[in-house]
């Protein structure tokens, strides 16, 4: 579907100097089967990052503006957290085989992104959630923008920092004993202290940035990347701007969310990948966008 590209849409970005970084797993401490190794030099060109990700009330103008149906529009259902659901019981339509805590809910969509008895207005400062790869894309065609390379997320998401776990760091609370990130706490899938505050989503700038001026780089959501996903990548990417493999099982998410816990998935750390299929949609996964060629 093609829109006439947005004029107003705004949102904080920051231009990301050409270097070079370290890409990958330094502690090994990643699932094998994700290849987050060997770690590897990558160069990069300069390009603008948004600073957060792109929240409610901004997709909400992206629809209001187009029309566009988001694909779990069309479906007529999507994932929900099973805690989190708003819905009447008939609209839970059974749990996601070898995941029993994800429900499918009729209704839920980037709107209703709990259920058909949630709405983005009573949260529009926090991620949009519930789009798929092919929605992300949709919107940065309308916004005239683009979904990073996966190289450019870890890059940015790393803040100037080297071979560090996270992108503060290597410790999950700092010197005060305050939450970085918004994670699981407590016994995964049952139990959830809410240390850091949150169930489910928080507010983009809820927690401090990274080097770069980039908020909640790790948790809170996932975040859709350009790429093909391939776990033996690594092992012959370039080493100038990689641009991903032309095949792959899904496209890549990078950052964790709100439901990475490391009894389940150890995920939010910054070298750590994940995928899904192109046209897959959660309550858990949103996207940022960059600007400039693509690397």
């Amino acid at each position: 579907m093609d829109f006439q590209p947005s004029s107003s849409r705004a949102n904080d970005d920051v231009l990301i100097p050409a270097g070079t970084f370290e890409m990958g797993d330094s502690f090994s401490e990643g699932y094998p089967s994700d290849g987050e190794q060997p770690v590897h030099p990558v160069f990069l060109d300069s390009f603008r990052i948004d600073v957060t990700a792109v929240t409610n009330a901004q997709f909400a103008e992206f629809t209001e503006t187009t029309g566009y149906r988001t694909e779990s529009e069309i479906f007529g259902s999507s994932a929900v957290f099973y805690l989190a659901v708003r819905a009447h019981p008939s609209d839970i339509l059974g749990p996601a085989q070898g995941a029993p805590w994800w429900f499918n809910v009729r209704g839920a969509d980037w709107a209703h992104p709990s259920g058909p008895d949630s709405h983005w207005s009573d949260i529009p400062d926090h991620p949009v959630v519930q789009v798929s790869w092919n929605d992300a894309q949709a919107y940065c065609r309308w916004a005239s923008r683009r979904l990073l390379t996966e190289a450019e997320w870890e890059y940015a998401a790393r803040g100037r920092l080297h071979n560090r776990r996270y992108p503060w760091g290597d410790e999950l609370l700092d010197a005060d004993g305050h939450h970085q990130c918004n994670i699981w706490q407590g016994t995964f899938p049952t139990q959830n202290l809410l240390d850091d505050g949150y169930l489910t989503t928080s507010p983009v700038r809820s927690f401090p940035p990274n080097g770069h001026g980039l908020f909640e780089a790790s948790g809170n959501v996932w975040e859709w990347c350009n790429d093909w996903f391939l776990p033996k990548y690594y092992r012959n990417s370039p080493d100038r701007n990689p641009p991903g493999p032309t095949i792959g099982e899904g496209r890549v998410m990078r950052g964790g969310s709100y439901l990475c816990h490391e009894s389940y998935c150890n995920r939010y750390r910054v070298a750590a990948r994940s995928a899904n299929t192109p046209d897959s949609a959660s309550g858990n996964c949103g996207f940022r966008t960059a600007g400039g060629p693509l690397a």
